[in-house]
């Protein structure tokens, strides 16, 4: 009997040395926040388009500054429940009301193939 007792006070003490995370893992929910750009929403833009016609393609931007009301910023993050962090980036800028250029990740199609037929730095 004592030895069946110190049995389980021995495996007792051992088994607090180890946590339930070790072995459960808490649910953690995939988390989207910001303008989600597909592609086919950028191959929508034009240069020359109005601030209401890229409103309509886009949706309201993310960050408009007062500072640089001529730019217009849409950011999107997605942060999996189990993975690693992706964001994308977009900036339109605007010259004289008018859809001037696109910087960012997304890219628009005429830029697209211009990159593409770039030749590739050597190493």
């Amino acid at each position: 009997m004592r030895t069946l007792f110190s049995a389980a006070i021995l495996i007792s003490a051992l088994g607090g040395c180890s946590t339930v995370t070790d072995f459960v893992k808490p649910y953690r929910i995939d988390v989207r926040q910001g303008n989600y750009v597909t592609q086919e929403m950028v191959s929508q833009l034009k240069p020359g388009m109005s601030r209401d016609q890229v409103r309509f393609v886009l949706g309201a931007p993310l960050l408009s500054d007062v500072f640089h009301a001529d730019r217009w910023d849409y950011v999107y993050r997605f942060q999996p429940g189990k993975g690693a962090l992706q964001e994308r980036k977009l900036a339109v800028v605007f010259e004289d009301g008018k859809l001037a250029r696109l910087e960012g990740d997304v890219q628009s199609e005429e830029a697209a193939p211009a990159q593409q037929k770039a030749p590739a730095a050597k190493p």
